[in-house]
């Protein structure tokens, strides 16, 4: 935990704020928080500063806070992404809080199981829980959002075109196809489908929506590291 996370609910005043959860273990146990120490805080949705620790009991922390900067500026990305397996979803998710994706689409695909869709994983407490985890790790305050999609084809046909509208539409998928662009300097959406990529028909409905179909090159990617390399490379 590089941030301490807080909302209103923790607030005891304008000044003070009191934790009694996994963050009071945290402070106490890997931090090992002592009283008058300072510490990196931010108010979730909100500004990020500093608090001091005022008091401590094996029941809670009770921190002073200032807040006085702006949490780190989102990509200027939206990603699309064929819902992955339950096991991975939980790391993707944090990564995408991690690296600053301010908007989220799960989609379904012929290659997705529709067993998946009924990952207690998916359900909003568990998503958000997910997402704090990825701002603490990165300093950030701001939760993306996370739409779930269960219908390939009305997403694509009803949803896409407002996504890409004044970006620039890429479709990650392996095979012959350009290799992705470096350093963007616009706005963009990203799509990248099962480990195995999408079938044809799906590509093909991808490209009638607008999307540029590109390639990372030979290899065969693991969906978590595709995303990390193609953000990467992109931004």
């Amino acid at each position: 935990m590089n941030l301490l996370l807080f909302s209103a609910a923790d607030r005891l005043d304008e000044q003070r704020i009191c934790v009694a959860d996994y963050r009071h273990k945290h402070l106490l146990e890997v931090l090992q928080a002592q009283v008058g120490q300072q510490l990196r805080v931010g108010e979730l949705d909100g500004q990020t500063g500093y608090g001091q620790v005022l008091e401590i009991s094996q029941q809670q922390v009770i921190l002073a806070v200032t807040l006085d900067e702006a949490p780190p500026a989102k990509l200027p990305l939206r990603l699309v992404l064929a819902l992955p397996r339950p096991k991975m979803l939980r790391r993707i998710v944090r990564s995408v809080a991690e690296l600053g994706i301010a908007e989220l689409h799960l989609i379904h695909s012929l290659r997705v199981e529709k067993s998946y869709w009924q990952t207690p994983a998916l359900q909003a407490p568990t998503l958000r829980e997910y997402l704090v985890q990825g701002l603490e790790q990165s300093r950030d305050t701001v939760l993306p959002t996370v739409s779930c999609h269960r219908r390939f084809k009305p997403f694509v046909e009803d949803v896409l075109p407002d996504l890409t509208k004044d970006r620039l539409a890429l479709l990650a998928h392996p095979g012959n196809y350009p290799p992705a662009p470096y350093e963007l300097r616009r706005e963009a959406l990203l799509v990248i489908g099962p480990e195995g990529g999408f079938i044809p028909y799906e590509v093909d409905k991808l490209e009638t929506a607008g999307c540029q179909t590109v390639s990372l090159g030979p290899r065969i990617l693991r969906v978590e590291n595709a995303i990390t390399s193609l953000i990467g490379r992109l931004f």
